[in-house]
């Protein structure tokens, strides 16, 4: 399973939000590209990139975001504000390994359907679903559209990832997230992320056996220290004990 560290970006920042509420960033002191490279470092695969001011309509982190694409030492997997398929596009070119469209999914498949023709295995979708529907507007908007409509979508696109996050999830009820999260991984047709359902080493190791969730997006749990990027790592690519056989 591949954990992807996330850096969230507002106002050049290292951000968390409380389901995605933008004027409500917990604020991590700490230098961005710095932080890119440490989880590289650490041996991180991926890192996932999220545009805050992007989502807001802002291009304030241009130049911060190629910075990251060619100086973090791990590809990057970036999201926030994709609205054309010239904007896809452009990153590709300028270096980014994956783009990751939400809105843009929901309001517009055809443009998605192109781009991941244009660009196969580098489009990610993000499923953000609350209450049963899939959010729209960086989580401030309810669709009418049904997680399990979205994903018959998409099911012969050649998309790279689908990220899935629980936009309902708390903290106290992981084990419901984790059956949406199961549900709808056995409906995808490309492999899936899971995000939000990683807050300890405990969370990682169940995730691992979900059939085709095949990574995690760990955010605010990195800054906070409640996980050390190095020990998620190892609990993901550790290899599974034998199985006894009973007879």
């Amino acid at each position: 399973m591949i954990i992807y560290p996330t850096i969230e970006l507002q106002n050049q920042r290292c951000v968390s939000l409380y389901r995605g509420r933008l004027d409500e960033p917990q604020i991590w002191h700490v230098d961005p590209l710095k932080k890119a490279r440490s989880f590289a470092e650490a041996g991180a695969e991926w890192i996932h990139v999220t545009d805050f001011d992007g989502i807001a309509g802002k291009g304030t982190h241009r130049e911060l975001l190629i910075e990251m694409i060619h100086g973090a030492g791990a590809p990057i997997q970036l999201g926030g504000g994709f609205r054309s398929l010239d904007g896809i596009a452009e990153w590709i070119d300028l270096g980014v390994g994956r783009v990751v469209v939400s809105t843009l999914a929901a309001t517009h498949p055809d443009i998605v359907k192109q781009a991941a023709k244009r660009f196969p295995d580098q489009i990610v979708i993000a499923l953000d679903v609350f209450q049963g529907r899939v959010m729209t507007e960086g989580w401030r908007t309810s669709s009418a559209i049904t997680p399990e409509a979205f994903l018959a979508a998409y099911e012969t696109d050649p998309l790279a990832a689908i990220i899935v996050t629980d936009v309902d999830a708390d903290v106290e009820d992981s084990d419901g997230s984790l059956a949406l999260i199961t549900r709808l991984a056995d409906m995808a047709r490309a492999p899936v992320i899971a995000r939000g359902l990683s807050r300890t080493l405990d969370d990682i190791s169940r995730l691992k056996y979900v059939p085709h969730v095949s990574g995690a997006i760990i955010g605010r749990a990195l800054f906070d220290r409640s996980i050390d990027l190095a020990e998620a790592l190892a609990v993901a690519n550790a290899v599974a004990g034998p199985t006894p056989e009973f007879v």
